[in-house]
């Protein structure tokens, strides 16, 4: 039997194998939990209302830190060993960082769990973050040294959103230091993968590497990660702006339109692009052209993390499991999936009397498409790569 076309089936599942690299689980519990939370926030909102945290606030914290970050985490913990020649934390160790990420996820649902919530998932990213710097310091790979302070930066912004909840006072502005403290992450691994990706998928393709405007986006992400906690609001539009702009510079020189016939490389794609328009918009919100900031946060969130994430789910677990890197018509429909769930999210924020069915259709879609992933993935991540 060919390793590359064998069956899900064709192995069985081990614990050994699933633990194995961080992709495994954290992906798995990510998608699960993305298709969960967004079922109990849309359609189970009276007993949302019996926990500890308000539903808006729940519904914030649950996609960027739980879901969005956990992606990251999962993604950069599988990264770093490739990038560094190091293991990163696998079996029991790999287990215990997941058990402590599922604790802190029923924490958030009991009326008095806020505090055990704050510690677990401060615990959660403090683990991960010291785990890529113990396997960057010792690879001496300087030009990732960055990134644990970035993900260490991404579990400080929740620890201080929980506290400011906790003391009864507005936890939005640690939200957004998270947010775009999340943005400096998506950036700094989009502007890596897509060209690398492209380049095996396509070998015609010659892209730049993007070094000079890369680092002037973490430059300026930092800086907006700093004035997203002040009162200077124009500033910030200016900074949100540039990011916009460079983001839109790289995706023209990455010539999107070669990706049009291959979905593994358009959704990475498509995804750079949302969260290119979701940059403006928000210096748009900013400068005060917006009225609603549910606009850029959902633009950038979903047109931009989302829709990349799911093309990284499957790109990236593919390479990593030894699977043919090829989109079928199922990961496909996974695809357009959410990106129905973005354009229909997107237009219920229109106030029409459409506005909530087209929430609560958005809503399906999303949950569709973390069916749909898990249903053909999970049978691999818990299984041995095919070799």
């Amino acid at each position: 039997m060919n390793p590359l076309t064998a069956s899900p089936a064709s192995t069985r599942p081990e614990w050994r194998a699933f633990l194995e690299l961080g992709f495994r689980p954290l992906y798995l519990l990510a998608t699960l939990w993305g298709a969960a939370s967004i079922a109990l926030w849309l359609y189970t909102p009276g007993w949302l209302a019996n926990t500890a945290i308000p539903s808006l606030y729940w519904h914030a914290h649950e996609m960027l830190w739980a879901f969005i970050g956990t992606i990251a985490v999962g993604f950069l913990l599988t990264a770093s060993a490739t990038w560094t020649g190091q293991p990163t934390l696998r079996g029991p160790s790999l287990g215990a960082l997941c058990l402590i990420w599922i604790l802190a996820r029923f924490s958030f649902l009991l009326p008095n769990g806020l505090m055990a919530a704050l510690l677990l998932d401060a615990l959660f990213f403090f683990i991960a973050a010291a785990e890529l710097a113990r396997v960057i310091l010792i690879a001496r790979n300087k030009r990732n040294y960055g990134i644990p302070v970035a993900l260490l930066a991404l579990g400080l912004s929740h620890s201080l959103f929980m506290y400011s909840l906790m003391q009864g006072q507005d936890p939005m502005p640690y939200f957004y230091s998270g947010f775009w403290t999340m943005g400096l992450i998506t950036l700094l691994i989009a502007r890596r993968i897509i060209p690398f990706f492209a380049m095996r998928a396509l070998p015609s393709l010659s892209l730049p590497a993007q070094t000079r405007s890369g680092h002037w986006q973490m430059g300026l992400s930092a800086i907006a990660i700093v004035l997203s906690l002040t009162p200077w609001r124009l500033p910030l539009a200016i900074i949100l702006a540039a990011l916009g702009l460079i983001a839109c510079f790289q995706w023209i020189r990455w010539q999107p339109w070669a990706s049009r016939k291959t979905p593994l490389l358009w959704i990475l794609y498509l995804g750079y692009a949302g969260l290119a328009i979701g940059l403006l918009s928000a210096a748009a919100y900013e400068a005060g052209w917006i009225l609603r900031a549910a606009w850029p946060v959902h633009i950038v969130g979903l047109a931009g993390f989302s829709i990349m994430i799911i093309g990284m789910l499957t790109r990236t677990a593919l390479g990593h499991l030894g699977r043919p890197l090829r989109a079928t018509p199922k990961v496909v429909l996974g695809y357009v999936l959410l990106i129905a769930a973005c354009v229909l999210r997107l237009l219920a924020l229109i106030p029409s009397s459409w506005s909530l069915p087209l929430l609560h259709i958005a809503g399906l879609c999303w949950i569709l498409a973390m069916l749909n992933y898990l249903h053909q993935f999970a049978p691999m991540l818990i299984r041995p790569r095919m070799n």
